[in-house]
């Protein structure tokens, strides 16, 4: 099972991972308002802004500083190289 950093020391089981989509539209706003109301998130932005949003086969909802596209990348590296955090913005 590969596992993939989100920085902070927390990582996250990549095979288990959905879709990983920006926070940015309503309808993600609204799924991760949801998840809220039943318990489902996990926020480990460690208190920065949320750049990705991660979603689990066990309908948990994951709350990441790191974009999108550097996740996706990490996925698709065949090492299992960390990503570092990312600087503020």
């Amino acid at each position: 099972m590969k596992m993939l950093s989100l920085g902070a020391g927390n990582m996250v089981a990549s095979d288990r991972i959905v879709c990983i989509v920006s926070p940015d539209t309503a309808p993600v706003k609204r799924l991760v308002q949801d998840a809220k109301e039943d318990g489902r998130v996990i926020d480990v932005t460690g208190g920065k802004k949320t750049l990705s949003v991660i979603v689990m086969d066990s309908d948990h909802v994951i709350l990441s500083k790191i974009r999108p596209p550097k996740l996706r990348q990490a996925i698709n590296t065949s090492d299992d190289t960390l990503i570092e955090d990312e600087e503020d913005e």
